[in-house]
């Protein structure tokens, strides 16, 4: 059986050949749109499938490697807080027993747009958190760190006061909008193609209307042979 993938890289050749036929503007504006739908949805699938691949491989590793390691491992530092007030987006990281290192072994480095946190010599360890791509510019000068109990705070200064970050990074931001299309995976991924191209022909006149069947008919031609190429 075709993967939901597989059947939206149908979808798009499809659209890519009815789009060569195609000269009424109208039915292009229409065809170019879905073409744009169906990349974005195939994006996202391969991301996720991507994701899943990852998470697989990152539970298939042998217990040792998280075991505890000797002096010098460096841990990268996933999990975190933010919050923000009108002038800082603060960055809350939870390390127990960090407040009783010396203060030269937490490191924090700021650019206008990323920070790098690294954390020497903690219970036989050092810890590493770097974030780039932020949602706005910070201020280098202005941005700074706090050690309390068993916590690092990050001070990013924004360099635009009183305005609201909706997300921490850029790449955040991407992803999250990303996500706001909702695709039902139980539908035919060609479904949506149909409805366009459906409406199209229900609205057009009949010059239009010979356009899509002319179309279709070259397209299916067209990807009957190609499928036998695969």
């Amino acid at each position: 059986m075709s993967s939901a993938l597989e059947e939206l890289q149908k979808d798009l050749e499809e659209v890519k050949v009815l789009l060569e036929k195609a000269t009424r503007k109208r039915v292009r504006d229409a065809l170019t749109a879905e073409k744009s739908k169906i990349e974005i949805e195939m994006k996202n699938k391969m991301q996720q499938k991507s994701q899943r691949k990852a998470e697989l491989t990152e539970n298939e590793k042998p217990a040792a490697v998280v075991a505890p390691i000797t002096t010098g491992y460096t841990v990268k530092i996933s999990n975190y807080g933010w919050d923000q007030s009108d002038k800082f987006v603060k960055i809350y990281i939870t390390l127990p027993g960090v407040h009783q290192v010396p203060a030269e072994s937490v490191q924090v480095n700021f650019t206008e747009r990323s920070f790098d946190l690294l954390v020497k010599n903690l219970s036989g360890k050092s810890y590493s958190m770097i974030v780039n791509n932020l949602l706005k510019p910070i201020s280098v000068e202005g941005s700074s760190k706090k050690v309390k109990t068993d916590t690092v705070l990050i001070l990013c200064r924004k360099k635009a006061e009183n305005t609201r970050w909706d997300y921490l990074t850029q790449v955040e931001k991407e992803c999250k909008e990303k996500e706001k299309p909702s695709y039902d995976t139980e539908t035919d991924p060609s479904e949506g193609l149909m409805n366009v191209l459906k409406k199209i022909y229900e609205d057009g006149d009949d010059d239009m209307k010979r356009t899509i069947n002319k179309a279709w008919v070259e397209s299916r031609e067209k990807q009957a042979k190609g499928d036998t190429d695969f």
